[in-house]
């Protein structure tokens, strides 16, 4: 597939360098944000555990909070196939404005939750009701998000930008959230945390609502959609002008129907390695500081801006080193360095001789954990053509990360202690690189045929 768009209606108008800028900080800040929303409740997940879902089994506690992470990662593939069937059909802009807002106003309503002690039973519904909400508005994020930068951007910079906006975005809301748990804890030291601190951490998400709608109110629909829309109009106008008027598939259907329902399906191992990876390092490095190297909050809070930074830089890298070598042989050569690196340092980290070292362990289990879903954005936006882009790149994204977003439960479950947690995170790491490795080989190279903007066999 060559990188020109065919059409009848000729090829869209260049975007100007400020659309383009425009259109990958909207998509980076915008997923930064929503995970900002999502990881505050790794950084509380103890506090949280105590307060919703208290038991005398610290683990059990542990993993239920896990389990609620988990419920909202189950409800994003609805968010995608909702807004990404909008996003298809109505423009990338929308959908990413309502989800956007809704993942924030979700999140702060957390902050005005009822604890068990305040509201028996009826607290933990409470809660996981919320999380079932916000994961649909999450799911929407990802559909438009996911797209609209890497459409706007040239062929050489959608690597680097599919780090950027994945990884980068993922490393941004993590160093967000791990400033606002360093600020809250300051504010609310010792157990004035538990009242305050974590209630304050939620209320902050009502600032991603307000930046959403700052940053996205002047961003424009990408060139390749805008495209699809023109020529949309231009069949449309024919068949009205040819009888019978052609009747058309909505992007949920399509995405179901052969051959995209196998290409989601092999999607799948690729998703679901490089979201166990990034869930099983970032995702639970915050918890493992805490309950097993038991690092003081504020060294805690440093080391985990060092990861997030780690993530950022990595994630562009990696996403650019896929431009240069193509999809498949990055995903090749990242497998076979997590399979070996990650098992090997959650087995070093609680023997870590110093808080320096721990430091180094964690930033380069979370570096290692980003890279294999650096590429991962571009590699879906370019199995699917323009029309169904954002439904198709959407649900493999979310699907698989929901089930990798499953795994820290899993752990939480496994490990019958804190201490059991080192070796039972080597063996689930070493697992995933292993799917992530299978899917690594049977997946195609995809480098170029972003353009495709039909389903095969469209007219």
């Amino acid at each position: 597939m060559t990188e020109a768009i065919l059409t009848a209606t000729g090829a869209p108008a260049k975007p100007s360098n400020r659309q383009v800028l425009t259109a990958v900080v909207a998509s980076c800040l915008g997923w930064a944000l929503d995970l900002f929303d999502l990881f505050m409740l790794l950084y509380v997940a103890p506090v949280i555990g105590r307060l919703f879902f208290p038991s005398d089994h610290a683990m059990l506690s542990l993993a239920a909070v896990y389990a609620s992470f988990a419920v909202t990662l189950l409800m994003r593939p609805l968010g995608s196939a909702l807004f990404g069937s909008y996003a298809d059909r109505k423009g990338r802009k929308g959908a990413m404005i309502i989800a956007v807002v809704g993942v924030g106003v979700a999140t702060a309503a957390f902050g005005l939750l009822p604890t068990v002690a305040q509201a028996g039973v009826l607290a933990p519904i409470l809660f996981l009701i919320l999380r079932l909400v916000q994961g649909v508005f999450v799911g929407g994020v990802v559909a438009s998000t996911h797209t609209i930068g890497t459409e706007s951007v040239a062929l050489k910079y959608r690597g680097a930008v599919s780090g950027l906006i994945g990884g980068g975005g993922a490393g941004l809301g993590a160093l967000m959230a791990s400033l606002t748990y360093l600020a809250m804890s300051a504010i609310f030291p010792g157990e004035s945390f538990d009242v305050w601190g974590w209630r304050c951490m939620f209320f902050t998400g009502i600032i991603s609502s307000v930046l959403g709608l700052f940053i996205f109110n002047s961003l424009e629909e990408s060139p390749l959609w805008k495209q699809l829309a023109a020529d949309k109009a231009a069949r449309a106008a024919e068949a009205r002008r040819n009888a019978p008027v052609e009747i058309a598939t909505s992007p949920l259907r399509t995405i179901f129907s052969p051959p995209y329902r196998n290409i989601l399906l092999v999607n799948l191992l690729i998703t679901v390695g490089g979201g166990s990876a990034y869930y099983l390092t970032s995702g639970y490095l915050p918890t493992f500081l805490k309950v097993v190297t038991k690092a003081p909050n504020n060294s805690a809070a440093a080391i985990l801006m060092l990861g997030s930074l780690a993530v950022v830089i990595v994630s562009i890298a990696v996403g650019h080193l896929s431009s240069l070598i193509g999809r498949k042989r990055t995903f090749l050569l990242v497998g076979v360095i997590q399979l070996i690196a990650m098992p090997a340092l959650y087995l070093m980290l609680p023997h870590a001789p110093t808080l320096t070292m721990t430091g180094v362990y964690v930033v380069l289990l979370s570096a290692l954990g980003c890279m294999g879903f650096a590429p991962i954005l571009i590699f879906l936006n370019e199995r699917f053509p323009t029309s169904v882009r954002a439904t198709g790149t959407g649900l493999s994204w979310n699907i698989g990360f929901a089930l990798g977003g499953m795994m820290p439960t899993a752990v939480s479950l496994v490990a019958q202690s804190p201490a059991e947690l080192p070796v039972t995170l080597a063996a689930f790491v070493a697992f995933i690189s292993a799917v992530f490795l299978i899917g690594a080989a049977i997946v195609p190279e995809t480098t170029s045929r972003l353009s495709e903007i039909r389903p095969q066999g469209a007219a």
